[in-house]
């Protein structure tokens, strides 16, 4: 056979150890180059049942049992063996040149087997053979050992913290018993070839005191020593965003149904009445939006003319012409009023009642401002009233709505044409358009039309937000005002909605205040209320936006700001800027204010930097808490036991380098 030929030193390697220690995929590893992810390794075990020299039936094993070792060429013959302690392992040992000894450093009791049970049963058997030492599963040392249970057999015993070995006990028993100690992981392929090479070379020393006519062998070195193993720094954690809690349609609609603060009414055929929101109204339809335009312009004009009004006879008597109105307050009493030349309504008493807009637009009648008992809360408060196109009927003309509040329609309504005549005369081209997609069984089209819709809309909400249009709050903080819009508020957030909609002075009042909180804060707030999405500012202050969000229970706009202050802590530091005091400001924030993604991230950036960041900040790091000290000691990269074992192995190389210049000093003497 191949490893029986001349200058190939054959090397039967020997493999024992408890069950499950990691004896055969070690093994697998060297003669067969397996990968396996801890996963796989975790979920599955085939115990070994025989001892044999299994991992040369085919061409690439034998090829891979093949190695040159100190210039020596080496067939490595490997022997599996199982666990079993009562079993017969005689046939195995025989002959052997070296064996390797393996535990699972996250099993002490295989560790205390090597002692009591294993090397005394080599001894035994191969008495001259060499022995190294292997801790097996070094992987599990760094590991989540709750997701590694989740992932263990069902009836596989959980592997506990406290369980886990340190380096320098394995190293102890080695000194102990005399033999090379030596840590591998399948896992992340460290160590397998350290062990066989290793093994090998003591192998070859132990036949080089048997066969010193073997020139070969001179150069053969003693076993190395093992450099200690640097877990791979972990990943930082990945700042997961959910998705909003409801869709924008739903609170909309919703909030048609159930009008609060509602500003507009909207009368249908001198007889029904509709009570709706400037702002919905005015951001999905161009033809609302100058309605409400044109009316609040006439107001501002009229103001100082009210101020100095004749008196309602006089006026009357000044009157260009007369016009009939019916009023639907009124019944089926005739109300004679004045009409001014420019269409403006005006009552009895010369104040201002309407403006007749039949001449600007073919959807609407009049506009005027009346008081009117609130429809929730029932207490009178003036409402603009908008007296719609008398061919407008109350169902399709409700469909329209809704499409305006929504940006949706039902394919299933039944009087398409009567919204599609609505659409024309309002001037919602779109909404016609999808009338039509429905006529022609092409319904599907409308989803793109949807979202369309609500691009514009945002956009003319936010324009809203920014000049104040249309708004019916003030919010005011502690360095100024904002306007915003209660409608908008309630179909959003529920914290707004209980606020405006209950039993509450705000519900009833114009302003609002909003302690410890600044424009720019309230600003984000607004925009994500109203947008659905994260706006980050210059001047937004993350930490405070936090705050805020949790005031006004909104978990969505917590964890953007999360990812947003993350984003930006990152790209800091991407740009070479030092980020260390800020995440340590963050932190304790962070944990005050339950923001726990953050935290994590804060946590995370902490430990993987913790020697840097304690050489900077000694004082703040000790100021932490308890509990944020206990986490730093336990997740801190590098961690405690590769500083030891750094520290131990520059040690044992310097005095090795000594011992190997002192050896050739004394080769040279004469």
């Amino acid at each position: 056979m191949d490893y029986e030929r001349p200058n190939v030193e054959t090397i039967k390697c020997v493999v024992v150890g408890d069950n499950a220690v990691g004896k055969t995929r070690l093994i697998c590893a060297r003669a067969c180059n397996a990968t396996l992810t801890q996963y796989q390794l975790l979920a599955t075990h085939v115990p070994t049942v025989w001892a044999i020299d299994q991992y040369r039936v085919c061409q690439e094993v034998l090829e891979r049992s093949r190695d040159v070792v100190d210039d020596v060429s080496v067939s490595l013959r490997l022997w599996d063996t199982f666990g079993d302690h009562h079993k017969d392992r005689r046939f195995a040992y025989g002959r052997s040149d070296v064996v390797v000894l393996c535990f699972s450093i996250a099993n002490p009791n295989s560790l205390y087997h090597v002692k009591t049970m294993w090397y005394p049963e080599i001894k035994h058997f191969c008495p001259r053979a060499p022995v190294i030492l292997v801790g097996c599963q070094l992987d599990l040392r760094y590991a989540d050992l709750e997701a590694v249970n989740r992932a263990r057999r069902p009836l596989a015993r959980p592997i506990k913290y406290n369980e886990i070995l340190p380096p320098e006990r394995g190293r102890e028993v080695a000194k102990e018993l005399g033999v090379p100690y030596y840590e591998t992981s399948v896992v992340a392929q460290f160590g397998v070839k350290d062990v066989f090479d290793n093994a090998i070379r003591a192998a070859l020393i132990s036949r080089r005191h048997l066969q010193f006519w073997k020139s070969h062998l001179r150069n053969v070195q003693r076993s190395l020593l093992q450099a200690p193993f640097l877990p791979p720094k972990p990943p930082p954690p990945i700042i997961t965003v959910p998705p909003p809690p409801t869709t924008t349609e739903e609170h909309p609609g919703r909030l048609l149904e159930d009008p609060l603060c509602s500003d507009v009414i909207l009368v249908l055929q001198e007889k029904q009445r509709i009570f709706a929101h400037k702002i919905y109204l005015a951001t999905s339809s161009s033809k609302f939006y100058d309605l409400f335009i044109l009316d609040a312009r006439s107001e501002e004009t009229e103001r100082p003319a009210r101020a100095t009004a004749l008196s309602g006879r006089e006026m009357l008597m000044r009157a260009a012409s007369f016009d009939v109105c019916e009023s639907p307050d009124e019944g089926d009493r005739a109300n004679l009023r004045a009409c001014t030349s420019d269409g403006t309504l005006r009552d009895s008493e010369g104040g201002r009642r309407g403006r007749l807009l039949s001449t600007w637009s073919r959807a609407f009648v009049s506009i005027q401002e009346e008081l009117v008992d609130d429809p929730v809360t029932y207490s009178p408060r003036p409402m603009t009233v908008v007296h719609m196109d008398q061919s407008m009927q109350l169902g399709p003309f409700r469909a329209v709505l809704r499409y305006l509040y929504t940006g949706q329609l039902d394919e299933h309504e039944k009087e398409l044409m009567h919204i599609a005549h609505i659409a024309e005369l309002l001037e919602v081209f779109d909404l016609r358009m999808m009338v039509a997609n429905i006529l022609n069984n092409e319904a599907f089209m409308n989803q793109e039309i949807t979202k369309a819709f609500h691009v514009r809309r945002t956009n003319r909400v936010k324009e809203c937000l920014a000049k104040g249009t249309f708004s019916d709050v003030v919010f005011k903080l502690d360095d100024g005002t904002i306007m915003a819009h209660k409608p908008l508020l309630i179909s959003s957030c529920d914290w707004m909605a209980a606020m405006f909609g209950g039993p509450f002075v705000e519900s009833c009042t114009k302003e609002v205040l909003f302690p410890n909180t600044t424009r720019s804060c309230m600003r984000a707030v607004l925009e994500y209320l109203y947008t659905g999405r994260f706006c980050s500012r210059t001047d937004l202050d993350a930490m405070e936006l936090i705050v805020l969000a949790n005031r006004l229970c909104l978990p969505h706009l917590v964890a953007l700001t999360e990812l947003y202050t993350v984003t930006v802590l990152m790209e800091a530091a991407m740009m070479g800027a030092d980020i260390d005091g800020d995440v340590l400001l963050y932190l304790e924030m962070a944990q005050f204010h339950c923001a726990q993604q953050l935290t994590g991230w804060c946590l995370h950036h902490i430990c993987t930097n913790y020697n840097s960041v304690c050489r900077k900040f000694p004082r703040d790091m000790k100021a932490t808490s308890t509990d944020n000290q206990d986490y730093f000691e336990k997740h801190r990269w590098p961690p405690v036991w590769f500083l030891k074992e750094d520290d131990h192995y520059q040690r044992a190389r310097k005095e090795r380098d000594k011992e190997d210049f002192l050896y050739q000093r004394r080769q040279t003497s004469p």
